[in-house]
């Protein structure tokens, strides 16, 4: 076994590449990117948002974020709308195609947990361990920065 073997980082780091080109792969057809499938997920389960919102929701920085969704809203995904009340605030909303796409996708997550071998009783807590660990770090990113170096390296 190598370093890399060893490091917990590394492991979380392959793992999510090699699921993020599953994701490329499966959703190849629709010619959507795997965050683009991410903001339509958003939709389909919460209804129009506002960048702001989707960008928290995602994990993706405005710079990131308008680009993607002015993609979308060129594919007939997704439509852009400046609120009345604040013309500063962008609302995302699907389209007519971009609904149709939840029930044209609806084996992509499956496929997915097939191919990381998850089962209905195991991917629970699979999640729960991801979401912790994602909890963790960014908990000790908010710390004093004399603290995170108490923290042990991995090994």
């Amino acid at each position: 076994m190598t370093a890399l073997d060893h490091m917990v980082c590394f492991s979380l780091y392959s793992a999510s590449r090699a699921t993020t080109q599953a994701y490329r792969r499966l959703l190849e057809p629709w010619g959507l990117t795997y965050p683009q499938y991410l903001v339509l997920v958003e939709l389909w389960d919460r209804g129009p948002r506002s960048v702001r919102d989707l960008g928290d929701d995602l994990a993706l920085d405005s710079g990131t974020l308008s680009p993607l969704l002015r993609r979308m809203e060129h594919a007939g995904l997704v439509t852009r709308s400046r609120t009345e009340a604040d013309g500063r605030l962008v609302t995302i909303a699907l389209t007519d195609r971009g609904e149709a796409l939840r029930t044209e996708t609806a084996a992509v997550p499956g496929q997915v947990a097939a191919c990381l071998g998850l089962t209905v009783d195991t991917a629970p807590d699979v999640l729960e361990l991801l979401h912790r660990l994602t909890g963790n770090v960014r908990a000790s990113n908010d710390t004093d920065p004399a603290l995170a170096a108490s923290v042990p390296h991995e090994r």
